[in-house]
């Protein structure tokens, strides 16, 4: 792998001390040598001029076989929604899914993410994508008890052979996807986690999405979702609970105590008007780790980082009437180091460090919705004015994906009309 040398740039380190420096990186097979005032060259160099340079963004949560899906189901109550989505996923053929998925690493690396998780059924599809487009994806096999599924054969099983197929691969990195306690029994769960140990893999699920969901379960089982995952054994640091917005302090400390991370998901759930706020001060208090996550297109319309963490930010400030409760600082952490910790990379990824991998997102500071940002600005200025159109280039363990605005992995145009196609084409199959 060839070195990179990216000089003159504004560097924004997320390192412990949170330092903003000006000066050059340096990476050479695809980790990060040395960052300050770099002598000599490398074998591909860019100019920053000046730019703001950030770690690659951790979706913590989406599902981007679904970007060909946005739009379908918008502006009605859940259980409408619910039957739109299904109709169309039960649908779908591997083809689409490729198509889908090309489209929503696409739109991900042109805002600036370098690290997604998903939670999806055929994820083989989804590798071929990720293994195009050059983006690392967390690619988690839905799985569920055998009576709920539209997958041939036993989900587990299923996910056990995708893992097969794809381990100790570099941008593809297998893990579980439990669809969550509604349609898992404890027998699937606990299986999930033996297997998941014996073969280091996240284990990634929905928790207390809705209110509805948590009643439900304490109606059958006697317990809250993740009281009874407790219960049960089942909670540990491979878990990544995504959403957890129905939680009490007693499940928050749970989670803690296992060393769990969770992905909150607000555009999503605020789209989809389940009620309710995650937790976050909470979630901090009690020494919980939080990541950020879109979720799919269906529930959020997008996969944009930049408006992930602003809305977060400012619905905690507004829900609690307090507007240092969530800083721009603490949603950046969200955003990259919160995201690498919660999938077991938190020594590889979400900062700029000697010896991390080179996730690298080049912020364009002269756009006019940025300037003027100053080091000491330049935390606020990208949470609260920035966006995915101000991302100039992104680079993922060394690899440049994007320079200068433009996609070098990939046919952009011919991506997006494969999607397009493949949309109108699901929709009929639908009716």
């Amino acid at each position: 792998m060839s070195s990179l040398l990216v000089k003159n740039a504004l560097i924004l380190t997320q390192n412990a001390k949170r330092e903003v420096l000006r000066g050059d990186l340096l990476a050479d097979d695809g980790r990060i040598v040395s960052i300050g005032k770099v002598k000599g060259t490398a074998d591909e160099v860019i100019d920053a001029d000046g730019d703001l340079l950030i770690p690659g963004f951790v979706n913590a949560h989406t599902h981007v076989a679904m970007a060909i899906m946005k739009g379908v189901a918008d502006d009605v109550p859940f259980d409408a929604f619910l039957n739109r989505v299904f109709a169309l996923d039960a649908r779908r053929i591997e083809s689409d899914i490729v198509a889908g998925a090309r489209l929503g690493c696409l739109e991900m690396i042109k805002g600036g993410t370098t690290t997604f998780v998903d939670m999806y059924y055929s994820e083989d599809a989804v590798a071929q994508a990720v293994e195009e487009t050059g983006i690392r994806g967390v690619l988690c096999w839905a799985v569920l008890d055998k009576q709920y599924t539209t997958q041939k054969g036993v989900p587990l099983d299923n996910c056990k052979r995708f893992f097969r197929k794809f381990k100790g691969k570099e941008q593809v990195i297998p893990g579980i996807g439990l669809q969550g306690v509604y349609v898992c029994s404890e027998e699937t769960f606990l299986a999930s986690k033996e297997f998941a140990e014996k073969e280091d893999l996240l284990l990634h699920f929905h928790l207390s999405e809705t209110r509805g969901e948590v009643y439900e379960h304490k109606r059958k089982h006697g317990a809250r979702p993740c009281d009874w995952l407790a219960k049960i054994g089942f909670l540990n640091d491979r878990c990544l609970a995504a959403h957890s917005a129905w939680l009490t302090i007693n499940e928050m400390r749970a989670l803690a105590k296992a060393g769990a991370s969770v992905a909150t998901c607000p555009v999503s759930n605020m789209k989809l008007a389940t009620g309710g706020v995650a937790p976050i001060p909470e979630f901090l208090k009690e020494g919980v780790n939080v990541a950020l996550g879109t979720d799919g297109s269906t529930t959020n319309n997008s996969l944009d980082m930049f408006g992930e963490m602003k809305t977060l930010a400012l619905l905690q400030k507004s829900n609690r009437w307090d507007p240092t409760i969530v800083s721009a600082q603490t949603a950046l952490d969200f955003a990259t180091l919160g995201g690498a910790k919660a999938i077991g990379l938190g020594d590889e990824l979400g900062s700029l460090e000697v010896g991390k991998r080179a996730d690298l997102v080049l912020i364009d500071t002269r756009a006019a919705n940025v300037a003027p940002m100053t080091a000491e600005s330049a935390v606020s200025s990208l949470v609260y004015s920035a966006n995915a159109g101000n991302v100039r280039g992104v680079v993922c363990a060394g690899r440049i994906l994007m320079r200068d605005r433009r996609v070098l992995t990939l046919n952009e145009r011919e991506v997006v009309e494969t999607a397009s196609v493949a949309a109108q084409d699901l929709r009929a199959r639908a009716g």
